[in-house]
């Protein structure tokens, strides 16, 4: 078997389902299995996909194993040559598993790859590769030394963005959101570390592929990622677990580095842990709630599925301005920049799924983005309209 495809869920029922469309276009033509673990979802998430996706092993765990230990008991039972750590909160384009098949084949000496993920408006997102963090490259970033001088070699190698996210280029860390691995390099260094919960697994599995002996590299083969829905990035529970991930990476892989060398990447953990709490804290005295927001559509598809997100979205956002184009992408293949639709009036795009293959979608996205304009898409398959906002059924 060429390929194992590994997703570890946990209630998002709806983004996962999105993912398997995908992943299930993606496969055509390529001998590979699809594994998802649940950890314990109480959202129905089992009940729901296990009859829309037969061709998928379901494996159901009774309790939270978290993100590591899910994902190897998957791999243990995976049969691929090449395995795929893969987020349930992503869409994959048609092409993109045969691209990375095919520079693996070429690439002996890679032991893996990570992909160029969009944000939901079409920008790029800055995770999909990072630099080793060292010492100094963790202190640049928990410091915002990162952040002020984000092209430099010497403080912004956390995002490596003095590179051309373009081309194939060779990095260190590959985001877990999207890893593409050897199996036989997983076989030589080891699964993912199940001391890491949550978030700095990827960081470690990557270090140790380079440790031994191997190459990981990035390819600009652009998918979606929307993030991780029910993770708020600025609040004090998020900062103070990625940063303990970041220390016990510290911990695990510099522990011969002297008290006085790590006391500031320590004094800058907290620092950012602090920093968030109190703003939480701001927050909350000043009464400042996150109100849902109001959704305006430009939605493009078949009439049938206008007609379904019409009903949705009249439903939900009646005081919303949307807009209905009867496209696909043979008829109308440079999507929403229509000649005489103001962009500006709408904050998401709509796409109808089965009018347009994900591939077009990401190449609209990605060539000309619009960064107050996020991506919305609808199948009439599941008759589930899904945003970064909002997961609205029909």
């Amino acid at each position: 078997m060429k390929l194992s495809i590994v997703i570890v869920n946990y209630n998002v029922k709806y983004f996962l389902e999105q993912c398997l469309v995908s992943v299930r276009r993606a496969i055509a033509g390529i001998d590979a299995e699809v594994i998802v673990v649940d950890n314990a979802s109480s959202d129905g998430s089992m009940e729901y996909l296990k009859p829309r996706f037969e061709d998928v092993t379901f494996i159901a765990s009774d309790k939270n194993l978290g993100f590591a230990r899910a994902n190897n008991l998957a791999i243990r039972k995976s049969k691929g040559e090449y395995v795929l750590l893969l987020n349930p909160d992503t869409i994959i384009g048609e092409r993109t598993l045969a691209e990375f098949i095919s520079f693996m084949d070429s690439r002996g000496d890679v032991g893996g790859c990570g992909t160029y993920m969009m944000r939901t408006n079409g920008t790029f997102a800055f995770e999909s590769r990072r630099g080793l963090p060292t010492p100094f490259v963790a202190f640049c970033k928990m410091s915002g030394l990162s952040g002020l001088f984000p092209k430099s070699h010497l403080f912004g190698r956390y995002y490596m963005r003095y590179l051309n996210e373009r081309e194939v280029n060779s990095i260190e860390i590959i985001s877990g959101a999207f890893m593409f691995i050897r199996k036989e390099a997983l076989e030589y260094v080891g699964l993912l570390d199940e001391t890491f919960f949550m978030y700095g697994e990827d960081i470690d599995l990557s270090y140790r592929l380079l440790k031994g002996g191997y190459k990981n590299y990035f390819l600009p083969s652009p998918i979606i990622h929307y993030k991780g829905e029910s993770t708020h990035k600025s609040s004090f529970k998020y900062v103070h677990t990625f940063y303990q991930a970041m220390q016990l990476f510290f911990k695990k892989h510099y522990s011969h580095y002297s008290f006085l060398v790590s006391l500031p990447i320590r004094l800058a953990i907290w620092g950012r842990a602090m920093l968030a709490y109190v703003g939480n804290q701001f927050r909350h005295r000043k009464g400042i709630v996150k109100m849902r927001p109001q959704l305006n559509c430009l939605v493009l598809g078949s009439e049938d599925a206008n007609g379904e997100v019409k009903e949705i979205l009249e439903r939900r956002y009646p005081k919303g301005e949307h807009c209905y184009i009867t496209a696909s992408e043979a008829k109308l293949p440079a999507g929403h920049f229509i000649e005489g639709i103001d962009l500006e009036k709408f904050d998401t795009v709509v796409y109808d799924t089965d009018a347009y293959s994900y591939d077009a979608i990401f190449r609209i996205m990605q060539d000309k983005p619009v960064v107050s304009l996020k991506l919305g898409t609808y199948s009439a398959k599941s008759k589930v309209l899904i945003t970064e906002n909002a997961v609205l059924k029909k």
